[in-house]
């Protein structure tokens, strides 16, 4: 839950760093960070649940404690792959490059979500969680993309690093909750590739190939969270996006808490083909802002299609929550069992392709097991 929880790490590594210079590189960019500083408060539909009360000093004893223990990280290093994109995109496909980085092809369109290549997700370049395994591939290595969607502001969905290449590198638009735009018109992103959108305005997409033009919706969605990249909370916007193209829709949840009105945006622009919803980072001192796996299945059953897969995303990449690595995913499998829910988990850098009968690459059977 960076924001609050990255707020606690860093405080509890910045009471320890040593004085002088390691303080000094601790805070080298700190302001540039956070971004801009804003004034407009947003909330939930869904209040927080009576019983939520954050325990900012609970979670920085729990992070010190995991930290000295060696706890919610694996046991032998991740596997990866490094399949490259086809030419060509395909109507329905998904690359996860861990975490809730995803790269998603709908009808021909390519839309890269909430993209983080850093090392560390963390306002100061030596403290903060970093990552507990490489990138698959570099960032210039992905195919062209059509836009780039952005859930929220925390650190782990928002990189600075990430924004700063994919400005200079690729001429995409910016597509992020209203507010977010602050942060990347702080950054240096030009105006004219900025879309900001509120829950359930849309940005369309157009393109025109063999089979003539295309269109794809790319619509922001409620999500049941918070924003803040500093000490100032949910003053810009937080999302679910869904993809909605003439053939497929795919929907992609960020991070978010659970509510029943995903109904409504099931309602409204799926049923999905594909769902790609957040199943780390949970824990009861946290309850409404972030799914379990239990949590996630329900939500696809609310929104997806009979029989379309869900891809786990938030998990595996950074050690955010106090369950252990492998969790989510365990308790993922056994609740999509018992609702008859398919799941697909690739490998970091492993594709998904609905044309590929066998799911597609990086997806070796339970390549997470015996890793903690």
């Amino acid at each position: 839950m960076p924001g609050l929880r990255t707020g606690a790490v860093f405080a509890a590594g910045a009471a320890s760093a040593l004085a002088g210079s390691s303080v000094l590189r601790a805070a080298r960019g700190l302001r540039r960070s956070m971004g801009a500083r804003v004034d407009t408060v947003y909330t939930n539909t869904d209040p927080d649940s009576p019983h939520e009360r954050f325990d900012a000093g609970k979670i920085v004893r729990g992070v010190v404690g995991r930290a000295r223990h060696g706890q919610g990280r694996p046991s032998r290093p991740i596997p990866l792959v490094a399949h490259p994109s086809p030419e060509q995109s395909s109507d329905l496909a998904v690359t996860w490059y861990g975490h809730s980085s995803v790269l998603i092809e709908v009808d021909g369109f390519r839309v890269l979500a909430d993209p983080v290549w850093g090392e560390r997700v963390s306002p100061s370049p030596t403290i903060g969680p970093t990552r507990l395994h490489p990138v698959p591939v570099a960032l210039s290595s992905l195919p062209p993309i059509d836009a780039v969607i952005i859930s929220h502001d925390h650190y782990d969905h928002l990189d600075l690093p990430t924004i700063d290449e994919l400005t200079r590198d690729r001429d995409v638009p910016f597509c992020v909750p209203i507010g977010v735009g602050g942060h990347l018109r702080a950054w240096g992103v030009p105006e004219d590739r900025i879309v900001e959108l509120d829950w359930d305005q849309a940005h369309v997409l157009r393109s025109t190939g063999p089979d003539g033009p295309s269109e794809l919706k790319v619509v922001c969605t409620e999500a049941r969270h918070f924003s803040g990249r500093g000490l100032t909370r949910n003053s810009t916007q937080w999302a679910s996006w869904s993809l909605v193209g003439p053939s497929h829709a795919v929907f992609f949840g960020g991070d978010t808490g659970f509510t029943e009105r995903f109904k409504l945006v099931g309602d409204h622009f799926g049923p999905f083909d594909l769902t790609l919803l957040p199943i780390g980072a949970y824990d009861p001192l946290w309850p409404d802002v972030h799914t379990n796996p239990e949590e996630a299945v329900e939500i696809h059953r609310m929104i997806a299609k009979p029989g379309a897969p869900l891809v786990p995303v938030h998990w595996a990449t950074f050690n955010l929550a106090f369950h252990d690595w492998s969790e989510p995913v365990e308790r993922l499998l056994a609740a999509a069992e018992e609702a008859g829910v398919t799941t697909v988990i690739p490998m970091p850098g492993g594709r998904v392709d609905s044309r590929d009968e066998r799911g597609g690459t990086g997806r070796a059977d339970d390549w997470w097991a015996g890793l903690g």
